[in-house]
């Protein structure tokens, strides 16, 4: 065996194979350690299925939970935050949608309603969506609970601090991770987590951006006035309330009208004289979508859906469908059910309503051409109307709420595995995967790689990217590594046991 290079980091050989040794892992410098399971990312994603694991009775020895980030909600948080959902305000997602509850009861509402001692929470449920809106948990109340859960579970001690560089097939059977750790922590800048099995859960790569709006901020190098709405742009809210200004919004879903119910907040709080623009590239007027039964709600551009999916998407008809579905059938029926959605909340309409009528928020369906700057130090958003006449729209800022990247060639640890680990992109150029969340084509002998969450999507399970389709993959996930041998299998008996362990708080 060739001798050992100092320094602990990947060779040109490594970096250009498919399958490693564990000699050439060695020969690199690159110290390997052995846990059976690993999970990539550290969010949500990596914790519902920890979380599984743990109450099926896996020890914390089994796991590691490779991520640079310090929490599991860290990221979640930033982004609720910055997208103008902070601790006090409540997210899009069911009452009995629960990280850190498997069994969803009780459920948010009855938290909140103990906990804040109000009846009134619990009339919302009954009551909901005919008389009141939809109840949905406070970014506060899911940040609280996760904590707690995971201190129970003995989360910190599965955690390994690091970036995650690429996971690679071993020959004979599992996989490597390699992981670059914090600097100065490891005699070696990398080290490698030898296992049977590993799971994907990488979030969204990064802030997708509308063409024009990136090629304005590339040539200008201007990103104080065109903002995303998932980056931090609280300068915009602070500028309104010392002068009146106009604020561009772009885009129709559920962050778009979370930056306009901040704006009108500001606005009716302040006395402020702030215009808004709200330009939509799709207009809806009215209910749509085929047959009498998968029609949504909409009008005043908005197309209305209480979540992200129909509740019927989680485990209900509309699951079934997408499991039968296959090939163009499934791709058309995500694109019925899916689309860019917001709930219809009667304050916010209100607000609307009040704004088209006092004239200070204004709805136009255009296409953006271009932006460019005006020498007053103002923006110029040139349009064109689906009659082909051109217009412009002056205002102070842009806020683009168009959502997150997903394209799996901007994530590293994705794209080495579509070069590299055997994996495939779906109808919807996201990782292909299987009825148990198991990536096609990626397994290694008796090696298994799974995948949850955003990178995902398009394939048998709809709803991926939220608490409870990250729930449904982590418990299809672990009920195929039971059957594998690793967990003991989550019956009646031993659910019930761990639901009183967790009402209690005691250990798993």
């Amino acid at each position: 065996m060739p001798a050992a290079l100092p320094g602990g980091d990947l060779t040109p050989q490594l970096i250009a194979t498919s399958f490693w040794s564990d000699e050439m892992v060695r020969a690199a410098g690159i110290p390997i350690y052995d846990t059976p399971l690993v999970s990539v990312g550290g969010g949500f994603g990596s914790f519902t299925l920890v979380d599984v694991l743990r109450i099926q009775g896996a020890p914390t020895s089994a796991i590691r939970v490779l991520s640079n980030s310090d929490t599991p909600w860290q990221t979640w948080e930033y982004l609720t935050r910055v997208s103008q959902l902070p601790a006090r305000e409540r997210i899009r997602s069911d009452a009995g949608a629960r990280p850190d509850n498997i069994w969803g009861f009780p459920s948010y509402a009855l938290h909140e309603a103990w906990q804040d001692k109000s009846p009134k929470l619990l009339w919302q449920v009954l009551a909901e969506p005919i008389f009141t809106d939809f109840f949905s948990p406070r970014t506060g109340t899911v940040l609280a609970t996760v904590r707690r859960e995971a201190d129970r579970i003995a989360y910190w001690s599965m955690l390994a601090k690091g970036q995650v560089r690429m996971v690679r097939r071993r020959a004979g059977g599992g996989y490597f991770t390699i992981l670059t750790p914090p600097a100065g922590t490891t005699p070696t800048k990398r080290v490698a987590i030898r296992s049977r099995y590993v799971h994907i859960a990488v979030g969204y790569p990064g802030l997708r951006f509308l063409p024009d709006l990136q090629e304005f901020r590339e040539t200008h190098n201007d990103y104080h006035r065109v903002v995303n709405a998932y980056e931090p742009h609280e300068h915009v809210y602070e500028f309104l309330k010392a002068r009146p200004g106009v604020v561009v919004v772009r885009g129709a879903g559920i962050v778009a009208s979370r930056v306009l119910q901040r704006l009108m907040d500001d606005r009716e709080r302040f006395g402020l004289q702030t215009q808004i623009v709200q330009v939509f590239r799709t207009y809806v007027t009215g209910a749509h979508g085929p047959g009498l039964w998968m029609r949504r709600k909409g009008g005043d551009g908005w197309a209305y859906q209480a979540f992200t999916f129909p509740k019927s998407a989680f485990g209900g008809q509309l699951k079934a469908q997408f499991r039968k579905a296959e090939g163009e059938k499934r791709a058309r029926l995500a694109q019925v059910v899916g689309g860019t959605t917001t709930p219809k909340l009667r304050k916010w309409q209100r607000q609307l309503r009040q704004g088209r009528e006092g004239g200070w928020y204004h709805a136009v369906q255009v296409v953006v051409d271009k932006v460019e700057p005006r020498p007053d130090g103002r923006l110029t958003s040139h349009t064109r109307g689906d009659d082909g006449r051109r217009g412009a729209y002056v205002s102070d800022f842009i806020v683009d709420c168009t959502g997150l990247e997903a394209d799996m060639a901007e994530h590293r640890v994705l794209a080495d595995l579509l070069e590299h680990g055997g994996a495939r992109r779906n109808g919807a150029g996201r990782l292909a995967v299987g009825p148990n969340f198991e990536v096609l084509g990626a397994q290694n002998e008796d090696g298994v790689l799974y995948a949850s969450g955003a990178a995902t999507g398009g394939n048998h399970f709809p709803a991926v990217d939220s608490f409870l389709g990250m729930q449904t993959a982590a418990l299809d996930i672990a009920a195929d590594l039971a059957r594998r041998g690793f967990v003991r299998r989550l019956g009646p008996l031993r659910s019930t046991g761990q639901w009183i362990r967790w009402a209690t708080g005691r250990p798993t």
